[in-house]
């Protein structure tokens, strides 16, 4: 079901917002379905719009997915370089994922390579944000070994590559990688890793560029405690620069190295020395959880998942009758040039290849 037929129930509870209780059917505008896991609606005239949940991908109660979205919104915005919170809409009965009220960005797709310094600036400027005690830092999950915390979600993920319906050769490049994952998750679990607030899902595609060619990450559901290398290498691998078609791009390993360079140069010199031995094998890292989430929709995409998302326990939901047919038509596109055997080898030819990387950094 659309969110166009959800409006009435969320206008009813958006007029129980201080400030709103005169806003009328017409002035919600739904916006462009892009994404899997939620619907936006802009509020005209009052340069806001709700962010209405349709799912939660941490497999989380309605309630809790809205209080952990709300706590990254309150966060990232500290950096000035996200959307502000301004109201959130708890889960009921007419609104069983509920919404939240964000601050709406007037700002246009990042065009790439171009914009590839302003989304480093952005990330470095969340990257630096200071550190909460770690009983300060719930409801955000909080990655002590953000690799081993990268590799438990590859793991649960995996186990869809049976079910994938992959060639020979495509299974053998994700297990190569999957080997050297393990055996580097292995060596490096005694080793003091770097940790900073961390967005996520940094594909550009969640960016805008504003007036003043600023970068804001718009999509901030995911945030957590972890690596920043895996913020870098989200935002540059080759699955995420040609996953949104209004910022395609087959970036080049020079300007894969020049935006890291440029993100170097931004960060307060501790954490880029401390970072750099991290940045390619986060990337590779990067590069599996992404893969191995395109297997695990595959599988469950065809699934249909229960209705009654505001009393369920998860509302996790990949199922394709969550989205409209355009939607589900795209993502299966991307999903199956992605887990191409000659994708995944262009892909791991970053780091395996001449050059590569380790080169560069």
């Amino acid at each position: 079901m659309t969110v166009t037929a959800h409006l009435p129930a969320l206008l009813a509870k958006l007029q129980e917002v201080d400030g709103f209780s005169t806003t009328n059917l017409q002035s919600l505008r739904p916006l462009e379905v892009k994404g899997l896991a939620h619907d936006h609606v802009e509020v005209a005239d009052h340069g806001v719009l709700l962010r209405v949940p349709k799912q939660s991908q941490f497999a989380m109660a309605a309630s809790d997915n809205l209080s952990y979205q709300a706590a990254c919104f309150r966060r990232v915005s500290e950096s000035g370089h996200a959307p502000k919170l301004e109201a959130v809409i708890e889960p009921c009965e007419s609104v069983p994922m509920g919404a939240l009220l964000v601050e709406m960005i007037d700002g246009r797709p990042p065009s790439l390579p171009k914009d590839l310094g302003a989304m480093a600036e952005c990330m470095a400027k969340v990257h630096a944000l200071e550190l909460p005690d770690s009983e300060n830092r719930p409801p955000l999950a909080n990655h002590r070994d953000p690799v081993a915390g990268a590799m438990a979600e590859i793991g649960q993920q995996a186990e869809f590559l049976d079910s994938a319906e992959l060639s020979d050769k495509a299974r053998r490049e994700i297990e190569e990688e999957l080997a050297w994952a393990r055996d580097f998750a292995s060596d490096c679990r005694d080793r003091l890793q770097p940790q900073t607030l961390v967005l996520t899902d940094t594909h550009p595609g969640n960016f805008l560029i504003d007036k003043e060619g600023r970068a804001i990450i718009v999509d901030l559901e995911k945030a957590l405690y972890g690596s920043p290398g895996t913020d870098l290498a989200h935002a540059t691998i080759y699955s995420s620069t040609t996953w949104d078609t209004d910022v395609w791009a087959d970036l080049s390993i020079d300007e894969v190295a020049g935006y890291y360079q440029r993100y170097l140069e931004t960060i307060p010199d501790g954490l880029a020395e401390s970072l750099r031995p991290w940045m390619v094998p986060l990337r590779r890292i990067t590069m599996l959880r992404a893969i191995t989430w395109c297997a695990k929709w595959r599988v469950l995409q065809n699934r249909s998942r229960t209705h009654d998302k505001h009393k369920a326990a998860s509302t996790e939901d990949w199922s394709a009758e969550n989205n409209t047919a355009e939607l589900i038509a795209h993502v299966a596109g991307r999903v199956d040039e992605y887990l191409q055997a000659e994708t995944l080898q262009r892909m791991r030819a970053e780091w395996l290849g001449t050059p590569s990387l380790y080169d560069f950094l």
